[in-house]
């Protein structure tokens, strides 16, 4: 029987550790750290979603600023106020709740998130540094898995990757902290070719593809790692529904370790939020723009100037 890889543990885990910031931060003399969420419209999972994150920002100390907004709010309604909490000192992430209401288009509203309150790493001037390694905010769904995967593993180098999804939420980010720790990364998507042969071959598979239950035992080598970031309601005969990852999760026994769905990787996203959160902080009261102005490159390791090596 392969390991259970419990998220809820895991996240549990670095709210304690938020926590403990969070608290040095206030006993220092520093300002809480606070967190901005904007909410436009009424879909009942974001309205879900938003509640956790409201509630376990007060559980773990940082201040929340909320902001419900009607479903008609002009596009120029939310920017300005993202551009009003941009200039808040007192606010140091923003997160908009995603989806939005379809007459705002949702990339100009993220972006026009200050890099440095970009507390879900989708500017892309945090995406950039990711992928050069020069630090930034780390979307929080990859910054939990490679925290799961931390509980397995004390070193990834050499292990085999395989990622089933190119997302520029999950899958590409992923694949670049994975490399950052020296692991060899395949990326898959819709069109690869004889997918199940490239899994068979990987140490670790992150199924990030949103497809249910795709993969399958036999695509899976024994002693493999999973970690199944894929989320799908079904519908069963009888009417009830019920909740399946990207992994067909009783066929891959086999494997050495993996997350189930529920309770894997889902509950380390809002912890993962909430980390980001305090980092956004520490990083703003220290000076840093996180626009990139403040890096010296010149400073920076050989590893982390991709194209002087041309790439490991």
């Amino acid at each position: 029987m392969a390991d259970i890889i419990d998220g809820r543990i895991v996240a549990r885990k670095l709210d304690a550790e938020t926590k403990a910031q969070v608290d040095a931060m206030v006993a220092a003399g520093a300002p809480r750290p606070g967190l901005a969420v904007i909410l436009v419209g009424h879909d009942p999972a974001s309205e879900v979603y938003v509640g956790r994150k409201l509630k376990k920002s007060n559980e773990v100390g940082i201040r929340s600023f909320e902001h419900r907004l009607p479903e008609d709010t002009s596009q120029e309604d939310v920017l300005a106020l993202i551009a009003q909490l941009n200039a808040d000192p007192e606010v140091h992430g923003i997160l908009c709740q995603v989806p939005l209401p379809k007459h705002i288009d949702t990339g100009v509203v993220l972006r026009s998130i200050i890099p440095s309150k970009d507390v879900d790493g989708f500017h892309p001037v945090n995406v950039g540094r990711l992928s050069t390694g020069t630090g930034g905010i780390v979307p929080c769904t990859p910054f939990g898995v490679m925290k799961l995967l931390d509980t397995v593993f004390d070193d990834l180098t050499g292990l085999d990757c395989v990622v089933i999804g190119k997302s520029n939420i999950v899958g590409k980010p992923i694949a670049m902290l994975l490399l950052e720790r020296e692991a060899t990364v395949t990326v898959t998507h819709i069109e690869t070719k004889n997918l199940p042969d490239i899994a068979r071959k990987a140490d670790i598979i992150i199924a990030a593809a949103g497809a249910p239950e795709l993969v399958k035992g036999y695509w899976v080598k024994p002693g493999a790692v999973i970690i199944d970031v894929g989320i799908t309601r079904l519908k069963n005969e009888d009417g009830s529904t019920r909740l399946v990852g990207d992994v067909a999760f009783d066929e891959v026994q086999h494997a050495r370790a993996v997350t189930p769905v529920p309770g894997g990787v889902g509950p380390m996203t809002i912890s993962c939020l909430l980390a980001n959160t305090v980092q956004a902080a520490q990083e703003q009261l220290a000076g840093r723009s996180g626009d990139g102005s403040d890096i010296d490159f010149a400073d920076l390791p050989d590893r982390s100037m991709i194209f002087a090596e041309g790439g490991k």
